[in-house]
């Protein structure tokens, strides 16, 4: 599943990948630079991750308990 993902990345221009052929093989990927362009992004969904943490945790919870009595 990860190189499924990291292929696509690559496919939509946002990781380049990078072979080296060593034994064992190496393999490397970066972000290119419309990669980069999304961090800030990233880093926003990753603020409102932890602004909202406890009711995530609260609604997961709720969620567990209720498929639980199911």
């Amino acid at each position: 599943m990860l190189t499924q993902t990291l292929r696509g990345l690559e496919q939509d221009g946002l990781v380049a990948r990078t072979v080296t052929p060593t034994v064992p093989l190496r393999v490397d990927y970066e972000l290119t630079p419309l990669g980069h362009s999304l961090l800030p992004i990233v880093a926003a969904l990753e603020a409102w991750g932890e602004e909202h943490l406890d009711a995530i945790s609260v609604a997961r919870e709720s969620y567990d308990t209720a498929a639980r009595d199911d």
